[in-house]
C-alpha cells in the first residue's frame, strides 16, 4: 500500500506538438482570403505590412509535470493505511487478520464489479468473498496445508454456484472466479502465514517496508529522471529509471530491515530480498496495469482518495507476499 499515487505520464512528446501547432498558426495569421479588385480598381495593398512578418511568436514555456493525482490526498490515505496496518499488526494479531481479510473482500468486490461492467463477466462474488476469507484464516491458523484445502473448496464453490444460472458463458464465468481466487486471495494468504511465525509481526512489516520503498523509489527516480519508457504499450508511466530507482531503494531497506528486525538476518540477505521485492512488485504493477487496460479502465475502484480502489494499492504487495514468505523461510527458517 505505497503512500505515493502511481507514476505520472509524461506529456513531453505532446506538449513539443502542441508548441509546433501553435507556432505554424502564428505564421499563416495574415494568410487570409480576399477578395480579388474588379477590373480597373486600384489592386489592394495591406496597410499594415508589418504585419506580414514571418517572425516567429513566443512559445509558452513547457508545463511543469504533475503527479496526475492529489498528491496530499493520497499520502494522507496512504498514511491513514500504514498507521492502521501497524497498530493491527503490534497489538493484536488477529486483528491484523481480520484488516487483510476486510481488504481482500473489498478488493474482489472491485475486480468482479469491473469484469461485468466492462466484460459482462459475471464471476460469483459471495463464494469468493467466503473462501477469500477463510484462505486467509485457514493461512494464520493451519498453514499450507489449511489455504491449500481453502482454495479447493472456494474453486468448488465458485463452479456449483454458478450452475443457478442459465448455462451460456458459464465457463467463462468460472475461469473468471477461479482467477479472481487465486490472483487476490490465494496470494494474500502467505501475509497472514509470514504472521503466524513467532517473529511473524516484524516478518510482516519487513515485507510492508520493502514493497513500499520500492514503489516510492519508482515512483521519486522515474518522476525526476525518468526518460526511457518500461513498458509503454502496457504501462507509459513506468520507465527504466524508475526501476532503477525501485531496486536501489528496496535492497537499502532490505539490508536495513533484516539486519535490524529479523532475528537472525543478515544484511547481504537482505539485499538479495530487496531485489526480489523490487522485481516482483514491478511486475505486479505491469500485471494489473495489463488488467485495467484490457478493461478500459483507469483504477479498480474510487475508495481511496488519491490512491483509487483497494486493488490499486494491492497490486504491488500481491504478487510480492509469496516471494517475501519464501526467502525468509529459506534464510532464518519458517519461525
Amino acid at each position: 500500500m505505497p503512500i505515493v499515487p502511481d507514476e505520472p505520464e509524461h506529456g513531453g512528446d505532446q506538449d513539443a506538438d502542441q508548441g509546433a501547432a501553435r507556432l505554424s498558426g502564428s505564421l499563416f495569421r495574415d494568410e487570409t482570403t480576399r477578395a480579388r479588385p474588379h477590373l480597373g480598381e486600384m489592386p489592394y495593398h495591406p496597410q499594415n505590412p508589418e504585419s506580414m512578418s514571418d517572425a516567429p511568436q513566443p512559445v509558452p514555456p513547457p508545463r511543469k509535470k504533475t503527479a496526475g493525482r492529489d498528491l496530499g490526498a493520497a499520502i494522507g490515505v496512504g498514511v491513514g493505511l500504514c498507521a492502521l496496518v501497524v497498530v493491527s499488526l503490534f497489538i493484536v494479531k488477529a486483528v491484523f487478520v481480520g484488516v487483510v481479510a476486510v481488504a481482500i473482500v473489498v478488493g474482489l468486490r472491485e475486480l468482479t464489479k469491473r469484469l461485468e461492467e466492462r466484460k459482462g463477466i459475471k464471476a460469483p462474488f459471495v463464494p469468493l468473498a467466503a473462501g477469500g476469507a477463510a484462505m486467509i484464516v485457514s493461512g494464520y491458523v493451519w498453514g499450507s496445508d489449511g489455504a491449500w484445502m481453502a482454495v479447493a473448496l472456494t474453486a468448488l464453490a465458485v463452479l456449483v454456484w454458478r450452475m443457478a444460472q442459465p448455462p451460456e458463458n458459464y465457463l467463462r464465468d468460472v475461469t473468471a472466479g477461479v482467477f479472481a481466487a487465486f490472483y487476490v486471495p490465494f496470494l494474500a494468504t502467505f501475509v497472514s502465514m509470514m504472521l503466524a511465525a513467532d517473529d511473524g509481526s516484524w516478518r510482516v512489516l519487513t515485507f510492508i517496508v520493502i514493497t513500499v520503498v520500492a514503489d516510492t523509489g519508482a515512483y521519486a527516480v522515474g518522476w525526476r529522471f525518468g526518460t526511457h519508457k518500461l513498458a509503454p504499450r502496457i504501462s507509459p508511466g513506468k520507465t527504466r529509471e524508475g526501476l532503477l530507482g525501485a531496486v536501489g531503494f528496496a535492497m537499502v531497506a532490505g539490508a536495513l530491515c533484516m539486519q535490524f528486525l529479523i532475528e537472525g538476518g543478515t544484511w547481504w540477505q537482505g539485499l538479495l530480498l530487496g531485489l526480489a521485492v523490487s522485481v516482483s512488485a514491478t511486475l505486479g504493477d505491469l500485471g494489473e496495469s495489463m488488467i485495467k487496460r484490457d478493461l478500459g479502465i483507469k483504477d479498480m475502484g474510487t475508495l481511496l482518495p488519491g490512491h483509487g480502489g483497494i486493488m490499486d494499492r494491492l497490486d504491488s504487495l500481491l504478487p510480492t507476499a509469496p516471494v517475501v514468505w519464501l526467502l525468509l523461510v529459506v534464510f532464518v527458517g519458517s519461525g
